[in-house]
């Protein structure tokens, strides 16, 4: 478990979900398996473990527990799928979002800068859209679009219009293929930064993670118990913000609603002021949490 995935920030996690011994809690991120073994050892007999991941990989991890169930789904059913397993209500939910060190370090997934590999970056490895897909069929505009939003790109138009310049001469099919193509739009002394960017820009649309996301955060305000957790740990500011103003006014932007009698109408409030990030000595020994957010709520 330990080559596929080192937990972030493990205990601030278990903290924030505040475990009961009989209760009944989702980690919809499974992965390695590292958080769901951490909240089982919590878990008394009664308790129970509903389990969540897409990728066919983090099937290698289950967990041979009778509390513990294993739902190959995205995250983006939690609802039906925990109604089907008797998770509702649910004392506390768990995401640890992004990608694992796991499928970083898989040089056929094609997720990673460091290695060449057909572009696909699916998580989900039935999934019929892979990042060659993108890179060589969607318009100038719709690549200027991802590539500014979900990359925060600044020279978005011109890395669109020269990918899409590129490809007449033949398909951009490797990660090799794409770094070339763009090779002249790349800031000097920024490269991997930039590559980086582009990268994150096409997972987060060959994955539709930031539409999934909401889904989640929506879903789990139902599935939760009254004073039930979410604990939601981001890697990047799109995600972030997401998971910040969900908790914060009920709605991904715009002000909070008010009902009737003029409170707030939202279903979280947050128990963590501002996001936690993690200790400089887990920095130093896990590089992957240098950029982790960590936020925790509980339903009102």
């Amino acid at each position: 478990m330990s080559e596929y995935h080192t937990p972030v920030m493990l205990q601030e996690c278990m903290e924030g979900l505040d475990i009961k011994k009989d209760g009944t809690y989702v980690d919809v991120t499974f992965g390695g398996g590292g958080h769901s073994r951490e909240i089982l050892k919590r878990l008394g007999e009664g308790g129970t473990l509903l389990a969540f991941d897409q990728d066919a990989d983090a099937q290698q991890n289950l967990i041979d527990d009778e509390r513990f169930v294993f739902v190959d789904q995205n995250f983006r059913y939690l609802k039906n799928f925990s109604r089907l397993h008797g998770a509702i209500p649910a004392d506390g939910i768990l995401a640890d979002l992004g990608v694992s060190s796991y499928q970083f370090d898989q040089a056929e997934r094609g997720f990673s800068i460091r290695f060449d590999a057909e572009l696909d970056m699916r998580m989900n490895q039935l999934g019929e859209l892979t990042a060659k897909d993108v890179v060589n069929n969607y318009t100038a505009a719709e690549l200027h679009r991802i590539f500014g939003v979900y990359g925060e790109i600044q020279n978005a138009k011109s890395l669109a219009e020269t990918i899409v310049t590129a490809r007449l001469n033949a398909p951009i099919v490797t990660i090799a293929d794409l770094k070339n193509a763009i090779s002249n739009r790349i800031p000097r002394g920024k490269e991997n930064k930039y590559l980086a960017q582009v990268f994150q820009a096409l997972r987060i649309e060959v994955n539709q993670e930031l539409e999934a996301l909401k889904e989640f955060l929506i879903q789990s305000a139902e599935v939760l118990a009254v004073g039930g957790r979410l604990v939601v740990m981001s890697y990047h500011s799109l995600e972030d913000r997401l998971v910040k103003n969900f908790i914060a006014k009920g709605k991904f932007s715009g002000e909070v609603e008010k009902d009737l009698y003029g409170n707030d109408n939202k279903p979280f409030a947050a128990v963590s002021r501002g996001a936690i990030t993690a200790s400089e000595d887990e920095i130093k020994n896990n590089n992957r949490a240098r950029s982790a957010k960590l936020r925790i709520a509980v339903k009102k």
